[in-house]
Parts: structure tokens; sequence; C-alpha cells
């Protein structure tokens, strides 16, 4: 087995607790975490590690892209992303995108992948792998990021009541898995007995 020191553990732990937690317990589809390879220098082998102990609770890592001593980190739920990438306007609007809609979710992926590389500044459409709506999504991209009516998870263009309690529920997410590592449980532990889906 790989020695990995136990502060890169507890630090990454933390990471994707603070930044993935809705998706950790199976209420959001995918999260993104950006990692520093300067403080991970062990990313690979915490990677491996993490990849497998998660798989057995549904949880996927891939990361997407790697530049400038980081890697951008997709954590996924494949049953919820494959639901949400298959409603009828969000395929749509992959497709507009030259996403491969009618193909596999591994194959959706690797597109995304392409874009983030070939795109000058960011593909906005990975909003709708992380689950964000439609309306949103959209409404980012014909406003530039300006003129949104919350600013929370993502910005709001669309039902902002709706995204205010879908914020409150991430955030009860966020504090229940920080607050649990913070009083020294494992996330793994964590996640297998407070999970809300699979």
């Amino acid at each position: 087995m790989e020695a990995i020191h136990i502060d890169q553990e507890q630090a990454f732990e933390q990471l994707l607790a603070y930044h993935c937690a809705p998706v950790l317990l199976g209420i959001k589809p995918a999260g993104l975490v950006s990692v520093s390879l300067k403080r991970f220098p062990d990313f690979p082998s915490l990677l491996r590690r993490y990849a497998s102990y998660l798989k057995r609770l549904g949880i996927s890592l891939e990361v997407l892209c790697s530049c400038n001593r980081r890697e951008l980190l997709l954590v996924y739920r494949r049953g919820l992303l494959r639901a949400s990438l298959s409603e009828p306007e969000v395929r749509r609007a992959l497709c507009r995108e030259g996403y491969p809609v009618r193909q596999s979710l591994s194959r959706q992926l690797a597109y995304l992948k392409t874009r983030l590389q070939n795109v000058e500044g960011f593909p906005h459409e990975i909003g709708l792998f992380l689950g964000y709506p439609l309306a949103d999504v959209d409404g980012f991209q014909a406003n530039r990021g300006e003129h949104y009516k919350l600013c929370g998870y993502w910005k709001v263009y669309g039902d902002e009541q709706s995204a205010r309690a879908c914020f409150m529920r991430f955030d009860r997410c966020r504090e229940a898995l920080c607050g649990a590592l913070s009083r020294g449980e494992g996330i793994l532990q964590f996640i297998e007995k407070h999970r809300y889906a699979a």
C-alpha cells in the first residue's frame, strides 16, 4: 500500500466535503474541485485510493483537465448525472454545443474534457453537468455573468425561490459533512451513514 501522509488525507477529505458535500450525500449529480498539486504532491495516489473507496458508494472521481499545477476534478454520481443530462431540454442544449448526447456518459465526459482544452475561457455548459438549471446556464451565457437575481452556488437567472431552497439544502449538507470531519469522523463512514440517494 502506498504511503500517504495523514494530513494530506484529512485535507483532501475537507476539500471534497467543502466543495462537493451535496454530491457526496446524493442530492446533486456532480461537483468540481480544483486540486493544487503543490498542496497535494501525492494527488495521483490520493485519487486512486479515494476513487476506489468512493466507487463502492456510487461516486466517481475524474480529472477533467490539468493546468498550472492544478487538477480540475469532477466528483459525480453516475446515475444522477446520467438522469440529469437525459432531460430533453438539457440534451438539446448539449447537442447545440456538439455533445454526443445519444452516446454514453463516458463519451459525453470525454467531449467535455475536449471542450475544456479547446474553448477559450470556460465552456459554460459545464453548469448542466453540475446540475444547474438550464435557465440559469442560458441566463449566465446571455448576460455574460451579469444581471443575475441571486448568487450562491451558481448565478441564478430563473427561479430565485427554488434556487434559495436548493442553496439551503446544499449548505446543510456542507455543514453536516464538514462538521463531522472536524469531530474526527471519516468522510467515507459519514457518507455511508447519511447519504440521501445512491
